[in-house]
């Protein structure tokens, strides 16, 4: 068993973040350097940098994307915004690495966090480490939200999950419900409207802002409202369950080829498609299920750290009765820019726990 006094999983922006700052407050490499006081290392699952950038649809392009916040230190070079998001990142990504020269193992996957007396033990696929605190940075998109319904095993078609999806012409010619009311049903909507007949189903009526949307401060209003719930404990929901959507170009062209006109969600699934809530059958080939994602923290069950309700109740970072374990890319901290300062903010709390233990707790 290798020992580091901090371990952080995942090596996505949020990851990144907390490993540059790690290393700039003194921590040493911990695959190389066993005998410093302070160490650390970054296990990542992902075969090579990128995060989740690495798995994006092939036609999300820069230009289309909400935005990528610079790495600590490392303004990102000209993009061409017409590059796919999922080249142009994890190339960014790869160049900070290098950068930075971050301890980063990967591919290794993380099964679980474990108590052990006063530290932890993370296991691996590669090994164990113990290890005094846990900066965890898992992100989301290997959790997805799969909901189920009545007969959807007899379904004869096609079912992809988002995270699946890779281009509109794999659907050409074809009929697709597209299920699901946030950015990226409103995007793949969209595009796959332009090669296919669509039928567009979500839960609640979407609502589109119509108050003259600014960014920087419905970002604001965003994180107040996401940090009240993680402070008392609750579930979070969607992004677009706090902003709401917006008309953003692809929303326009949407609802101007008539493909944003909106379903009730179907009661029931049967082999040729979908029976509609009044009762009426529509015949689809492929069923798009644009449900988002959720936090990918199934390693840290050991931990107990839910509360029965699902919620973790977060102090900042921190998981509130857990000073061992953060959560960043976590919560509020899930866009790029939360991302960054969630690592450094981890980081500076960890500091301080660090300090406060006993020496001989110390490794």
């Amino acid at each position: 068993m290798r020992r580091a006094s901090v371990v952080v999983i995942g090596g996505g922006q949020a990851g990144l973040s907390a490993a540059y700052h790690l290393k700039r407050r003194g921590f040493a490499d911990a695959t190389q350097n066993q005998d410093s006081a302070r160490t650390f290392v970054v296990l990542d699952a992902a075969p090579a940098a990128g995060g989740a950038w690495r798995h994006r649809w092939e036609s999300l392009r820069m230009a289309t994307v909400n935005g990528i916040f610079d790495l600590p230190r490392f303004p990102k070079p000209a993009i061409d915004p017409e590059e796919p998001s999922r080249t142009a990142v994890p190339r960014y990504f790869a160049g900070f690495e290098r950068s930075a020269g971050l301890p980063i193992l990967r591919p290794v996957t993380v099964h679980a966090v474990r108590e052990a007396g006063p530290d932890l033990v993370v296991e691996s696929d590669a090994g164990e480490w113990l290890t005094q605190a846990v900066i965890n940075a898992t992100g989301t998109w290997t959790n997805p939200v799969l909901p189920h319904y009545p007969g959807q095993e007899t379904f004869a078609g096609r079912q992809v999950h988002t995270r699946d999806y890779v281009s509109a012409s794999e659907f050409a010619g074809r009929r697709v419900a597209v299920v699901g009311g946030g950015i990226s049903a409103v995007q793949l909507l969209e595009e796959i409207s332009r090669v296919a007949t669509t039928f567009w189903y979500t839960r609640r009526e979407p609502f589109f802002r119509t108050d003259g949307f600014e960014p920087e401060v419905a970002g604001r209003e965003t994180i107040a409202k996401v940090v009240a719930d993680v402070e008392a404990g609750r579930p979070t929901g969607s992004v677009v369950s706090y902003t709401g959507l917006a008309w953003t170009p692809y929303a326009i062209a949407a609802k101007e080829r008539g493909a944003l006109e909106r379903r009730p969600m179907f009661t029931r699934i049967e082999p040729d498609g979908v029976r509609e809530a009044d009762g009426s059958f529509t015949p689809v080939d492929v069923i798009l299920w644009a449900t988002g994602f959720k936090a990918a923290l199934a390693h840290l069950d050991p931990l107990h750290l839910r509360n029965e309700s699902g919620g973790i109740r977060m102090a900042g970072t921190q998981v509130a009765d857990e000073p061992r374990v953060h959560l960043i890319g976590f919560g509020p901290s899930q866009s790029t820019v939360g991302a960054n300062r969630a690592g450094r903010d981890a980081v500076a709390a960890l500091i301080k726990h660090l300090s406060a233990e006993p020496a001989g707790n110390r490794r």
